[in-house]
């Protein structure tokens, strides 16, 4: 199926990359790489995203391939969903993929709908940048720098820095076949990892003031409103990653973070350790993701979602 996937690239002449909403660094990395591969070939392709691109990720090659999506956008002769379980979490841009002649759909999510002509689902691979890789062999690309700094944010950022358990012996190997490339791994982790800025500082605090232990300290949740978000000073954007502070805490199973959206939807993220699958959790809303990292948007109050939750997840526990 990936060979297919290469075929359609490699005859098609406008393409279209999607990575899901909110992407993350694995959406943007592997979007990224791929859409500088593709450039390289003398096609034109462009990633079309739902949002603008994080601060974080505002260093990456290829950025100048992208854009926002608008409504009445062109339609592409062929697009490709990167990184994204279901339809659903393309958003607006449902019309794009559906109105091509050739659509894929590369991913590692277990939840995966396969919504694609062409359905590319590896959930053996850490991340989809380790797809995208193997994808450029068989589109005969170089990885160099570039293509290989995308990749290595990709990889790095959907493993915790090589530390969740989805980092296998492949991650590693083409982690080094990265940096054999050129990767420079402290600036890569210092813009990624290490720089915040003193509004994100506050957010942690206020969802840190919001913590609660739950069935002898097995469940940790934080929720935190509209009011919070704005009385920080934060992004959006900057929640990502507030959800490990409750996740690492000794003896903790399940972590969750409730957060208020404009819309007054509330987005569910999930964590967890030990044996305990979170996506089962989401799949019940209709969400989706890994075993140990999932979530979900539903509608309703902060409380009354957190309330939902906890019978949810007491029910599995």
């Amino acid at each position: 199926m990936l060979g297919k996937i290469a075929n359609a690239i490699s005859k098609s002449g406008d393409i279209a990359l999607l990575p899901h909403i909110a992407a993350d660094g694995d959406a943007l990395g592997s979007s990224f790489a791929l859409a500088l591969a593709i450039s390289r070939m003398g096609k034109k392709v462009k990633v079309l995203l739902e949002e603008d691109i994080p601060f974080t990720y505002g260093f990456l090659p290829g950025i100048e391939l992208s854009g926002v999506y608008q409504q009445g956008d062109k339609q592409y002769d062929t697009v490709i969903a990167v990184d994204c379980g279901d339809l659903g979490r393309l958003g607006n841009r449902a019309d794009i993929f559906e109105g091509a002649r050739i659509t894929a759909n590369i991913d590692h999510h277990p939840t995966n709908t396969g919504f694609a002509v062409h359905n590319f689902v590896d959930t053996g691979s850490a991340a989809a940048g380790e797809i995208i890789y193997k994808l450029l062999g068989l589109l005969k690309v170089k990885v160099e720098k570039d293509i290989a700094t995308c990749l290595y944010v990709a990889i790095a950022t959907d493993t915790g820095s090589f530390r969740y358990s989805n980092t296998t012996s492949f991650t590693h190997e083409l982690a080094a076949e990265l940096l054999k490339a050129g990767v420079d791994v402290a600036v890569i982790s210092q813009k990624v990892f290490d720089a915040t800025s003193f509004e994100k500082v506050k957010l942690i605090s206020e969802a840190i003031n919001t913590l609660e232990l739950f069935e002898n300290g097995r469940i940790a949740v934080m929720a935190i409103s509209n009011v919070l978000i704005k009385k920080s000073g934060a992004k959006e954007e900057e929640c990502d990653g507030i959800i490990n502070t409750a996740r690492n805490i000794r003896g903790v199973e399940v972590a969750a973070m409730l957060r208020q959206l404009d819309n007054g939807e509330i987005k569910v993220n999930l964590r967890s350790n030990l044996t305990f699958d979170v996506s089962a959790i989401a799949s019940l809303y209709k969400g989706g993701g890994h075993k140990k990292a999932a979530g979900y948007t539903t509608a309703g109050t902060l409380e009354n979602a957190k309330k939902r939750l906890l019978e949810d997840i007491r029910e599995v526990l």
